[in-house]
């Protein structure tokens, strides 16, 4: 695997992890919480590494997003690299549906009450 940093970064590559490591219970918490729930289907929504971290328009500041897109990497559910000063992301859908089948498709679902 390739290095995940680019050239001259000032941050760390983003750790990711394989969503045939992630348990149930990791999955189940990344998908509780609404603000990461309106990140996926924003991905889901979007074409692969298109969306930078910036782009999306959620209710928290910096730290918190960068928080809940961690979340999201340690579930197993996004999947991030640098392009220069962006960070972009893709939604990991095939290999998570591959872990835990239909889980992300009730997430997606718009037919939530409450």
């Amino acid at each position: 695997m390739t290095s995940q940093a680019s050239a001259g970064s000032h941050r760390a590559a983003p750790v990711h992890v394989d969503p045939c490591d992630v348990t149930v219970l990791t999955a189940l918490s990344a998908v509780a919480d609404p603000v990461r729930v309106q990140l996926i289907r924003e991905l889901a929504g979007s074409a692969e590494w298109t969306r930078s971290c910036g782009s999306f328009d959620v209710p928290v500041g910096k730290a918190a997003l960068s928080h809940h897109f961690s979340v999201l990497r340690g579930a197993g559910l996004v999947e991030q690299r640098d392009e220069g000063p962006r960070r972009v992301n893709r939604l990991r859908r095939e290999e998570f549906d591959a872990r835990f089948p239909g889980l992300l498709a009730l997430v997606l679902r718009d037919d939530h009450t409450g």
